[in-house]
């Protein structure tokens, strides 16, 4: 098997720098986490506050730190530092070799959409965003890797996209579509959903957009691992 992931994400329309925020770092034990996170409100406060909470997390992360400890860990370094006043959502998606899981912690009011044996599940379980109060604690999801096994997580900018014309995304029923369709690969996957979301913002995203896709593919090739990473800049 091989585990794939992939990004997608974009401004705010007009605006310069993203609230969202989005690292990977690789796991003491084997594996690799992905985090991501939306500080409060946009543009450059919003940006500060997500880092702020993306470094925290995977520097415990990378000392060997569980999950969903380090989201309350993250929750309460940001509850002291900005009195409770700021909020960010956080998810944390692993894939720990250890235990061959992949270990998604939440807190976000956005769903996540699990997709395995031809079924899209959507896990939408309240959650809270951290900063708000102490010990916040994240949903956490375990699942164990499975060939095709899909999983999407995004900031709430997915979740308001064509709001303003009266019209809402459905994440749920594009990602079945998708995978009805073909085999698509986790990029294509969230490229499809960002393009949707764009299309239903008449191409002025109204938030910062960020999509993550994990999936698990058939194995193929040498044993090299491989990252790429796309920087549009205008000049």
């Amino acid at each position: 098997m091989d585990v794939q992931i992939a990004v997608a994400k974009i401004n705010k329309y007009a605006v310069s720098e993203s609230g969202d925020t989005l690292e990977v770092v690789e796991r003491p034990g084997g594996g690799l986490s992905v985090v991501l996170a939306d500080g409060q409100t946009s543009g450059r406060g919003a940006k500060a506050i997500s880092m702020m909470v993306v470094r925290k997390v995977i520097s415990l992360l990378a000392e060997g730190v569980r999950d969903g400890a380090a989201a309350r860990a993250a929750s309460d370094y940001l509850f002291t530092e900005r009195n409770g006043k700021v909020s960010s959502t956080l998810n944390i998606i692993s894939v720990d070799l250890q235990t061959k899981t992949v270990v998604l912690a939440r807190n976000n009011e956005a769903p996540m959409y699990l997709a395995r044996n031809e079924l899209v599940e959507c896990m939408d379980e309240p959650s809270t965003s951290i900063g708000v109060a102490r010990n916040v604690k994240p949903k956490i999801t375990e699942i164990q890797l499975e060939p095709e096994l899909t999983v999407v997580v995004y900031t709430d900018g997915l979740v308001h996209a064509g709001k303003r014309r009266g019209a809402q995304m459905d994440v749920g029923t594009t990602l079945l579509g998708l995978l009805e369709d073909e085999n698509p690969t986790p990029q294509e996957i969230a490229d499809a959903l960002l393009a949707q979301a764009l299309q239903l913002d008449d191409g002025r995203p109204a938030d910062d957009m960020s999509v993550v896709v994990l999936r698990v593919m058939p194995r193929s090739g040498d044993d090299v691992r491989r990252m790429s990473v796309r920087l549009p800049i205008n000049v």
